[in-house]
This record gives C-alpha cells, sequence and structure tokens, in this order.
C-alpha cells in the first residue's frame, strides 16, 4: 500500500543507489506520497563539493568524514558548499566551517530558540502503508544513519518511539503537533483521531508539561462526519481539525468524496461548530487545510482533483468566517515530484509560483488577515532542489501573508529528523538583487523577529502557548532526557527516508 502506483514505483530506485551521507540532503528524497525529482546537474555539483570540503576539513581535525559531518562545523560546511554551488543564499563562513569552537559556540546559542514544529507525523501500530519501511531500509544501507546500517527495518522504525526520538532528541524542536491523514479505506489512516489524542496525553503526562499538541481529521462529504466532528470535541479535545480538501490524500483513486472550503451547504455548519466551540478553547479557531503537493504528473493522474488542491476556495472562506485562522499547509505549493525547475522557471517569467503566489496575494485582494502558510515540504523540497525558489517563495509570503502570518512545519518523519531544515532556515536569506527585483524583505538573523516569529512566535499565538507554558519545558523530563542524549549520543543524525529517481 501507499501513494505511487506500481508503475511509478518502477520509476524509482532505493537511496542508497546515489545518497551520500552529506548534512543537507544532496537530492530529493520522497516517501510514497509524490514522485521524487530526478538529481539535477547543480545538485551533483554540490554533491562533489560537499564531499570535497568534508574530506579536506577532516582531514585537518583528524576524524573520519563521516564523523565531520555528524558535527555543528560539519553541518556549516555543508550549506558552505550550497553557496558555492547556488548561489549566496545561506549566512554562513568558512571560518566556521574550520573552526570546530566557532561552530560549536553558535549552535551552543541557538539551540534553545523556541521551534513549534506544528506538522509532523508518525504510523499507527497496525498500518500497512509498508512502503514506508522500504524507504527506511534504503537510508540505513546508504550510510545516513549509522544506527540502522546492517539492521532489518520494520515498519517499528516509522512508529511513535522513533519519532519522539527524531522530533524531541535529534533536533532542537521544543514542542510538537501529531498530524495525520485520513483515507476512505479505514485501514489507511496514518493515525486515528484516537491515536493522536492517546499519544499526546502519554508525552505530556511523561514531559509534566505541555510538549505536544494533536489534530483531529475531519473528512466532508462522508458518512456521518459531522456527528464524528460532534464526539471528536466531546471525547478527545483536539487542539484544531486538519482536513484534505482533495478528500482521500493517500489512496487518491479512491477519493469519492472531495471539497471546496467556501461550499456554504457542506462546511459552513463546520464553521459554527468550530467558532461556538472556540469560546472555550481558542485553539480550535484554527482550521488546518492541506493544499498543493500536485505537480503536473500527479495533475495527468487525478486531473479531477486538481480544482480541489488550489487555493482557489480560500478566500471566500476565509472572508466569510473571519472568526476563524486558515492555515494553509505545504502554502499551496504545487511543483513537487520533479516539478521544481517548472516552479523556478515560471518565476523567472512571471514573478509568480503556482500556487504559493495565489495564496500570498489573498490579504490584500480579499482584504482579510486570517490566512496563514504552513512551511511542510515547501521549504524542505525547494531547499534541496532549487533554493533560489525557496527564497522566492519566502519573500512573496512574507510580503502578502506577513511574517506573523507564516507557521513552520517540517513534516517530519517522512523528511527525516527536521535539525537540517531548522538551520537551513536559520541560515537562508532572500539575495539582494531578489530583494531589489521583487520587493521582498530580508529575513534577517537566525533568531530575528522574521524567523522567530515563523518558527515559534506565530503558533504560539495561535494556540494560547503561553510564556509561563514555555518557561517550563525548561526543567521538564524531556530538556533533561535531551540533556543526556547530547552529553552522550553519537552525535547529530540528519535522516531523510524514501525513494530516489531512478535515472539520478
Amino acid at each position: 500500500m501507499g501513494f505511487l502506483s506500481d508503475d511509478e514505483l518502477a520509476r524509482l530506485a532505493p537511496a542508497e543507489s546515489t545518497i551520500f551521507a552529506s548534512p543537507i540532503p544532496v537530492q530529493s528524497v520522497s516517501s510514497d506520497e509524490f514522485l521524487p525529482a530526478p538529481q539535477t546537474a547543480r545538485q551533483r555539483e554540490f554533491e562533489a563539493r560537499v564531499k570535497a570540503i568534508g574530506s579536506e576539513l577532516a582531514r585537518h581535525q583528524g576524524i573520519s568524514r563521516r564523523a565531520f559531518f555528524k558535527s555543528a562545523a560539519g553541518m556549516a560546511a555543508a550549506f558552505v558548499a550550497m553557496n558555492d554551488t547556488f548561489g549566496p543564499l545561506y549566512v554562513v563562513s568558512r571560518a566556521e566551517a574550520q573552526t570546530p569552537e566557532l561552530a560549536n559556540a553558535r549552535a551552543a546559542t541557538l539551540k534553545g530558540q523556541f521551534i513549534m514544529d506544528m506538522h509532523t507525523h508518525f504510523l499507527r501500530d497496525d498500518t500497512r502503508l509498508e512502503g514506508f519501511v522500504r524507504s527506511r531500509e534504503a537510508v540505513g544501507r546508504a550510510g545516513w544513519n549509522p544506527a540502522l546500517a546492517g539492521k532489518p527495518q520494520t515498519i517499528e522504525d516509522l512508529k511513535f518511539a522513533n519519532y519522539f526520538k527524531e522530533i524531541y532528541l535529534d533536533s532542537d524542536t521544543k514542542v510538537a503537533l501529531i498530524s495525520g491523514s485520513g483515507s476512505e479505506d479505514p485501514r489507511d489512516w496514518f493515525l486515528t483521531n484516537e491515536m493522536k489524542a492517546e499519544a499526546r496525553a502519554d508525552v505530556n503526562r511523561r514531559a509534566g508539561t505541555k510538549r505536544m499538541f494533536s489534530h483531529a481529521i475531519f473528512m466532508p462529504g462522508m458518512p456521518g462526519w459531522l456527528d464524528k466532528v460532534d464526539r471528536d470535541l466531546e471525547t478527545l479535545k483536539p487542539d484544531s481539525f486538519k482536513g484534505y480538501t482533495v478528500g482521500d490524500n493517500t489512496n487518491k483513486h479512491l477519493a469519492r468524496h472531495p471539497w471546496h472550503l467556501d461550499d456554504e451547504k457542506l462546511l459552513y455548519p463546520f464553521y459554527e461548530k468550530l467558532v461556538k466551540a472556540s469560546r472555550t478553547q481558542p485553539s480550535l479557531a484554527n482550521v488546518c487545510i492541506h493544499k498543493g503537493l500536485f505537480p503536473p504528473s500527479t495533475t495527468r493522474q487525478y486531473p479531477d482533483l486538481v480544482k480541489y488542491a488550489d487555493v482557489r476556495d480560500v478566500a471566500k472562506a476565509a472572508k466569510d468566517w473571519p472568526q476563524l485562522n486558515f492555515i494553509i499547509y505545504h502554502s499551496g505549493f504545487r511543483f513537487t515530484g520533479g516539478a521544481f525547475t517548472t516552479g523556478w522557471e515560471q518565476f523567472e517569467k512571471t514573478g509568480r509560483v503556482d500556487w504559493v503566489t495565489d495564496l500570498a496575494e489573498i490579504p490584500e485582494k480579499h482584504g482579510v488577515t486570517n490566512v496563514y502558510g504552513d512551511l511542510g515540504q515547501i521549504f524542505a523540497q525547494s531547499t534541496v532542489a532549487e533554493p533560489r525558489l525557496c527564497a522566492a517563495m519566502l519573500g512573496q509570503l512574507v510580503r502578502g501573508l506577513g511574517a506573523d502570518h507564516i507557521v513552520w512545519g517540517s513534516d517530519a518523519v517522512w523528511t527525516g529528523a527536521p535539525q537540517w531544515q531548522i538551520e537551513a532556515l536559520r541560515r537562508l536569506e532572500i539575495p539582494e538583487e531578489m530583494q531589489k527585483k521583487y520587493g521582498f524583505k530580508p529575513l534577517g538573523p537566525a533568531d530575528g523577529p522574521v524567523k522567530n516569529a515563523i518558527f515559534g512566535e506565530n503558533s504560539a499565538r495561535l494556540y494560547r502557548f503561553t510564556r509561563e507554558q514555555r518557561a517550563a519545558l525548561d526543567g521538564d523530563a524531556v530538556a533533561v532526557a535531551k540533556a543526556k542524549y547530547d552529553a552522550l549520543g553519537d552525535g547529530r543524525t540528519n535522516l531523510a527516508y524514501g525513494y530516489v529517481h531512478r535515472g539520478a
């Protein structure tokens, strides 16, 4: 079972056939949610550069290249190679890459940065989505995680225990939200709403603090769906709701109930329930909506669903329901699955990117202030494939939605431990020539107001996460566990699970 057909899977290969164990992926890696892009010429150039600089600096430090790439200096070296390949997009110096003390000091300074990752996943115990296991085995053979090398992988490695390790121990993430995906086939929900609520309760009980939030998935049009919403509100107390307008995103061939956000008959009764519930639990005003991730290849396969995947329905719903916040996951980013070049070429010619630009223009065109953009996949995928496109899209989102309306999400664990994504945003800057040409503002320092807002401040506001709750994290059980892990562990891992294009 999986998102891709047998024919599509036949075009892919295990990641170990090409992937080099770099702190930053050297090519696009996907789960089986979409087809990964072939390795581009620039990505091949980056791979050569990162290998060379890693070998050189590891030799100077008297350690192996693999050990070097686990260090803060190794991460800096990878961003030096990115700049040498794609242009000056990331704030990093060769001195940082060459000097472990300098790199470690920077990492220590940023370690306490408040990061709320409100877009994460793991799989249920009885899942039958076995495609993720094959992805993980490929990662082990590729050497991305030495702990996986030579170790048979099972579906257990994509369940809760490893999820907790990667989110809370292998990254600087402080708070996370468990998301999910529903299906017409009950067996193929990543997690039931009950499972997400149970995991949230377990983590928060063990931590002694509020470390975890959870979604409830809603599926408009399914038999009894509004009654299920009522039951979930009463018994599970979700922190917010999430929906997929294409209907069944896991099994698109089964998607018999796609819907639009502005369907007054179908959706507006649901919004009424959220407005009422938010009076006592304010975070229920947050409506999280999966949009985008629908490249030309997927459009050809499911042409009837494309009108539900774009953002045409966001503005009216937001205007009709100012009491709610519409958080658009992936910011409507369309060009996954080998279409990054298409996205960059489109931006160069027109100054637009499907459907990110459309989303960014909604506030000005429609006079609303309750539309937000989530960075799950849009950031990870474009940073690896075409960082200029990544910078352009962030420039548009900040200009159109505002830096206070962009929220951090990594979509981990599908893309592995999120630390490399965190480092990429900390270092990313929009090139000056792009700022001047398009009127984009700089993103600023790693812990400056724009990036702090994106990483955590905006979600803290949306989910009413208080200063007192944040302060309590410093000494809780998770903080103690991470301190021990950092002191005794084998170093940071930067994993990515998945497939690569066979022709790469």
